[in-house]
């Protein structure tokens, strides 16, 4: 479990409710309070009921270590253990990034899945330039809907469509059948022959978009183990920016081979994005299956020699079904119950959805896919040549991908808030500085000026560099933390419909926008949405780093008024500490606040708490499962 955090805004760890103690041990370690007889006795159990017999002796030794999973090296102390074991179990704790082959197979599959996901959208970038003049889409809107039509699908149909995939066809199969529709719509944009055949092609892309993104994350965190998934998890959002940028690289690769005419190279581009797809396919084949989903399909065995591969020993697959298996009955008795109608009624949940529809909807509306998707168009009205608007395009994608790597260590150590609270000015400077640039005059209409060239560059890499660590990864991150168990599927697709659904309304309406406003005025609007964000941010999202699981529930308890007026008290504070270097004395912790100024929260505590119980499950199985 991640180390409790201990700012002054985190709830008093001395204030909990009654029924949490006992649920957040059991959370921590499913196996606390039981005898090593009752551990033996359960996992007989459990193996007879299963059809697992023939690894008794593995699952008795697993269940044994599983019960001390919490406590480095205790599992010296149990003797049915061999040594040679033992030695894998140590390595475990001494070298977390030693794992078998196997599993480091099944991370470059999720990788090359986030490649795709990133090449697909950035690829549009450098292509539009050239289809927009062979296939003579003129009208803005006609463009801006041919660019954003994949993302349309995404929220509306796409992101809906996951769990009934994930549910049929499992991890492997949605990944599967995602790529495969990649690959079809690349060769398919790549021969069109009309703008409308092109739209029809780039709509049917979406169904891949939504399913791909919410699912590979979910693949990786359930077939890692917990000492390296976070890291792996978080390795999405650094390979989708590795996509976008190798999306831009095609752009230059294909800028010159004209093999089927004038302004064909879009052709050539589009179907390089079929081949990292391709790839992923075949890699899908030798992969295994997600152990929890055949677990909650009921067929352990299946999920037995699913983990078994992707574990050096039989005892550590054991030992981490077993765990699983221990935390799966727990959910469903926590679902038990539960109704959707959750997801409105209570405070807990809607404050949840609003926290990450918020980050969701700013991850686009800060302005970053505008240019993923049309920094070609704006260098080019900056007055560069083609052929330099190829390479400076090809330079955002770099500047991300470098800039997100980062983000792996920073969003644990920073916090989720605290990243979207320095990067949210930084990018609104840096909009308002690329807009304005464009206000510099050039020399003549046939030598344009570099110091304007110089000005429009800097501007669009160093926003890209503050989006990679900010509004990157915290999005997705923050939404799988919010959402409690039985609203989780519901929750998740929300949020992924939010963030592609205005996705698809940037993407159409920038050209629009250009055209109304200017350079100047659509880059200004964009940086004022950042300054906007900036403010709600500081008023009404809650941090989620390192929290304990009774304080994530907590934290979604507290009214936006609470939230606000608390953080109102606390500027002039900040000033006086952070400006004027003043020795202040600290401010009272959010929480107890919460406790004088919003009794009727209080002593609605212990429903609320158990509303919200699920969350703690959620966050338990990500981290320690």
């Amino acid at each position: 479990m991640a180390e409790k955090r201990t700012d002054l805004e985190a709830p008093e760890p001395q204030v909990s409710h009654r029924n949490e103690a006992s649920l957040g041990t059991l959370l921590n370690n499913p196996l606390t309070g039981m005898s090593r007889e009752e551990v033996v006795a359960d996992v007989v159990g459990f193996i007879q009921e299963r059809g697992l017999t023939e690894h008794r002796e593995d699952f008795i030794k697993g269940a044994l270590v599983a019960q001390v999973t919490n406590q480095d090296y205790a599992f010296e102390q149990i003797k049915e253990l061999r040594e040679d074991e033992k030695d894998l179990l140590r390595r475990e704790i001494t070298h977390r990034w030693s794992q078998p082959f196997m599993l480091y197979f099944l991370c470059t599959l999720c990788a090359g899945s986030a490649i795709v996901q990133g090449m697909d959208q950035s690829a549009v970038n450098a292509a539009q330039d050239f289809y927009f003049k062979e296939l003579n889409i003129t009208r803005s809107e006609i463009q801006g809907l041919v660019n954003g039509a994949p993302y349309l699908c995404s929220a509306l149909i796409g992101c809906w469509s996951n769990p009934v995939l994930n549910k049929y066809l499992g991890r492997r199969g949605t990944i599967f059948v995602s790529c495969a529709m990649s690959v079809i719509t690349g060769f398919w944009m790549a021969a069109a022959d009309s703008w409308y055949n092109l739209l029809v092609a780039r709509f049917f892309l979406g169904f891949a978009v939504g399913a791909k993104s919410s699912t590979t994350p979910v693949y990786s965190a359930e077939s890692t183990p917990k000492t390296i998934r976070g890291a792996l998890t978080m390795m999405w959002q650094m390979w989708t920016a590795f996509g976008i940028a190798l999306g831009t690289i095609m752009g230059v690769a294909f800028s010159k081979v004209t093999i089927f005419g004038e302004e064909t190279q879009w052709r050539w581009i589009m179907a390089s994005t079929s081949v990292p797809p391709l790839v992923v396919m075949l890699q899908v084949y030798f992969c295994p299956e997600s152990p929890r989903w055949y677990m909650e399909k009921g067929q352990y065995t299946k999920a037995f020699d699913a983990i078994s591969r992707l574990r050096f020993s039989r005892v550590q697959a054991a030992r981490d079904m077993y765990y699983a298996h221990k935390l799966l009955q727990i959910e469903e008795s926590q679902r038990a119950g539960r109704s959707w109608k959750d997801f409105f009624t209570v405070r807990r949940n809607r404050r949840a959805a609003q926290s990450s529809w918020f980050v969701m909807f700013m991850q686009q509306f800060c302005g970053v896919n505008v240019i993923v998707y049309y920094s070609m168009d704006m260098f080019q009205r900056a007055k560069y040549t083609r052929d330099e608007a190829l390479l400076f395009t090809m330079g955002t994608g770099l500047v991300n991908w470098i800039f997100a790597i980062p983000a792996i260590y920073t969003i644990d150590t920073f916090g989720r808030r605290n990243l979207l609270l320095v990067t949210y000015p930084l990018m609104a400077i840096f909009m308002y500085w690329t807009g304005f640039s464009f206000l510099i005059p050039d020399n003549d209409p046939e030598s344009p000026s570099q110091f304007k060239l110089a000005m429009v560059a800097t501007g669009l890499f160093v926003f890209m560099a503050c989006y990679s660590p900010g509004s990157g990864p915290v999005p997705f991150t923050y939404s799988a933390e919010a959402f409690p168990l039985h609203i989780r599927d519901i929750g998740m697709c929300s949020a992924t419909a939010v963030t592609w659904g205005f996705n698809f309304i940037i993407s159409f309406s920038w050209l629009p926008l250009v055209d109304a406003f200017g350079d100047t005025g659509a880059f200004c609007y964009y940086g004022t949405w950042n300054l906007i964000g900036w403010v709600f941010c500081y008023f009404f999202l809650p941090e989620t780093k390192n929290l304990t699981l009774e304080e994530l529930d907590k934290v979604f308890e507290v009214r936006n008024r609470d939230h606000a007026a608390y953080y109102l008290k606390k500027l002039p504070w900040y000033f006086r500490k952070f400006i004027l270097f003043q020795d202040v004395e600290p401010m009272p912790p959010l929480y107890q606040m919460d406790q004088t100024v919003a009794p009727p929260v209080q002593e609605k505590s212990r429903d609320l708490s158990d509303k919200g119980e699920a969350t703690q499950m959620e966050n338990m199985y990500d981290k320690s499962s």
